[in-house]
């Protein structure tokens, strides 16, 4: 037995109470994670069926990793266990934002590179760009040695 609704019209899709996520042809939906305290972006990622299933049931952040092909505890290796405060759904069910706690290790990081966040490069805008655009680093200093962390992957 499913823990979601069929999806039905409208009415029941942005009114209703009941969960019934649009997956894409994938069986995907893309989610957005913050700081449940500060609001900072942290990542985005994607969930199917059972990683959203997994979350709502531990309280834990679970996504599907497209690149790995697999249901992805979010710190199984690393020890940065997102903690689910806030799970949010969409008007259109098509999209799911998570605040988290971070747990307290490698200085509360969440990017696999070392930073706080994933979105740590700011694209310039309003100027022409001439040849390759250069990014601006928004963070400098990373929480961790990645290569410690992660040891065997490059």
């Amino acid at each position: 037995m499913s823990i979601f609704a069929e999806r039905g019209d409208k009415q029941q899709i942005e009114e209703s109470d009941q969960l019934a996520p649009k997956f894409d042809a994938d069986g995907l939906i893309p989610c957005v994670t913050t700081d449940y305290e500060t609001g900072q972006l942290l990542m985005f990622a994607y969930m199917n069926a059972q990683s959203m299933q997994r979350t709502i049931e531990t309280g834990e952040a679970y996504y599907y990793s497209r690149s790995r092909k697999k249901l992805w505890h979010k710190g199984e290796e690393s020890g940065l266990v997102q903690h689910v405060q806030q799970m949010l759904i969409d008007c259109d069910q098509d999209c799911i934002w998570l605040r988290v706690k971070v747990a307290d290790v490698h200085g509360g990081a969440s990017c696999h590179v070392g930073y706080r966040t994933c979105f740590y490069r700011q694209i310039p805008t309003g100027q022409s760009a001439a040849g390759p655009v250069k990014l601006k680093f928004t963070e400098t200093q990373k929480l961790f040695d990645p290569r410690k962390v992660y040891p065997g992957k490059s």
